[in-house]
């Protein structure tokens, strides 16, 4: 299985496939079908990004038992779901600022299922097709703003409340 990530060396910022610790630079669209460079780009001076920039992030909530049961609610008939701030996001390694320390903060890992191109209204049987690669997050959460208000967005979107990747596996 393939690893894609993002990169910036100066000011250029790139994607490359990951194999055994070294970067191939990728060509063509990320998304589509890329080629790459047979030759590792240096290390040096390279920093990791989160490997993708959505347009937007999808989450769903309270979908297992044993969290329905931890936040003292019942399993929804229906999913749970609302959008998180792509400002959330924070490459791994970056620091996780909490905004109230007074506050509750929670977090919970999350698989990220990495949607590769525009879609709507596909079904079931066709869904896999449109997925570029799965990869890990933190969903972190402002337990005092979430018991204070109906919807989600604002208790789990502050910046830096959804560390990503570092990698997009294939």
């Amino acid at each position: 299985m393939a690893a894609i990530g993002r990169f910036q060396q100066g000011d250029e910022v790139f994607y490359a496939k990951v194999a055994d610790g070294e970067l191939f630079r990728l060509h063509g669209d990320v998304f589509g079908s890329p080629t790459f460079d047979r030759t590792p780009t240096p290390r040096k001076g390279v920093k990791t990004l989160v490997p993708v920039v959505p347009s937007k992030i999808i989450a769903v909530g309270v979908n297992y038992a044993d969290h329905a049961r931890e936040m003292h609610r019942e399993l929804p008939k229906e999913p749970l779901i609302w959008l998180k701030a792509p400002t959330s996001l924070l490459p791994d390694g970056g620091k996780i600022e909490i905004p109230f320390r007074e506050h509750r903060t929670d977090f919970e890992v999350e698989l990220v299922i990495v949607i590769g191109r525009k879609v709507r209204n596909v079904t079931v049987e066709s869904a896999s097709r449109y997925i570029l690669g799965y990869s890990t997050a933190l969903d972190i959460s402002d337990r005092t703003i979430q018991k204070a208000e109906s919807q989600w967005a604002r208790c789990k979107s502050f910046d830096t409340f959804t560390p990503l990747g570092p990698l997009v596996r294939r």
